[in-house]
């Protein structure tokens, strides 16, 4: 039995091998090298300058942004959707948007927000001079929580369904009021779906590299576009390597902090 168990597993480790570890152990590897392919440690002492740093900061700062908009925008339409009458309809016309090509859709907000778009036209009807909405954080912001909303959606809308009614109608038996009733009862029980939504949402968004510049042109620079500028640009492939490293170990602490703990008991 033993032996089927270890032979059905079989894939699944050559998968992780060549896909997860491989990869991983590759940008470790090109992190260690210089321009010349010579063993140095001096990418990662590099890495530690004022310029890395602040460009950490800035995509820790605007990945928090981006996540807060997002959470602040899915869960109200979330719990709006579990109290609709066909709400996995409506719950599917949210997702569709996002089969669409990540760069079709990046375009698409070029043409709406540029200086001869339907936004500038809409303001040029009373009396005001386009103005240039490209290229600035609000553009950013507004154009990452558009694509990353969904995938906040979902989870939390799967954890509000299962939610068990009776609890809510119990709170409010009580004499809990509505925000009480939220605060105590129904947000710690769907606090599982916020905590995935925040690493589907927070984890991509430190790494975003082409909404970064063709929508926020230079005026965002984040580990994203550093890693891009290095490869494609500077053709260091050490430093590139070395930007990766570290997103890769942010992005696991980030799954550590948001990660569910099972709980022994049942609610």
């Amino acid at each position: 039995m033993q032996s089927k168990n270890r032979t059905a597993l079989f894939p699944y480790v050559i998968w992780i091998a060549l896909f997860v570890i491989a990869p991983i152990a590759l940008v470790l590897y090109y992190s260690m090298l210089d321009l010349s392919g010579n063993f140095t440690l001096e990418n990662y002492k590099n890495f530690f300058s004022a310029i890395y740093l602040k460009m950490t900061f800035t995509s820790f700062w605007y990945a928090f942004l981006i996540t807060f908009f997002t959470l602040l925008i899915a869960y109200p339409t979330a719990y709006l959707l579990t109290k609709t009458k066909h709400k996995q309809l409506w719950l599917m016309l949210i997702i569709i948007p996002s089969w669409i090509n990540l760069l079709l859709k990046t375009y698409a907000f070029i043409g709406i927000f540029g200086l001869y778009g339907p936004i500038n036209a809409f303001i040029e009807v009373f009396g005001f001079d386009p103005q240039q909405i490209l290229f600035t954080d609000f553009s950013f912001i507004f154009v990452s929580v558009y694509i990353f909303i969904p995938f906040m959606i979902i989870p939390i809308f799967n954890s509000l369904d299962k939610l068990n009614p009776s609890l809510v109608f119990a709170a409010r038996d009580l004499g809990a009021s509505s925000w009480t009733t939220f605060r105590r009862v129904v947000f710690p029980l769907t606090i599982d779906g916020v905590k995935s939504g925040i690493q589907v949402t927070f984890i991509p968004a430190l790494s975003l590299f082409m909404i970064t510049r063709l929508i926020a042109g230079n005026q965002v620079i984040t580990l994203g576009t550093a890693i891009e500028q290095q490869f494609l640009v500077s053709q260091n492939w050490g430093m590139g390597s070395t930007i990766a490293v570290f997103l890769i170990v942010f992005m696991v602490l980030t799954m550590m902090v948001t990660g569910q703990k099972k709980k022994g008991g049942r609610v």
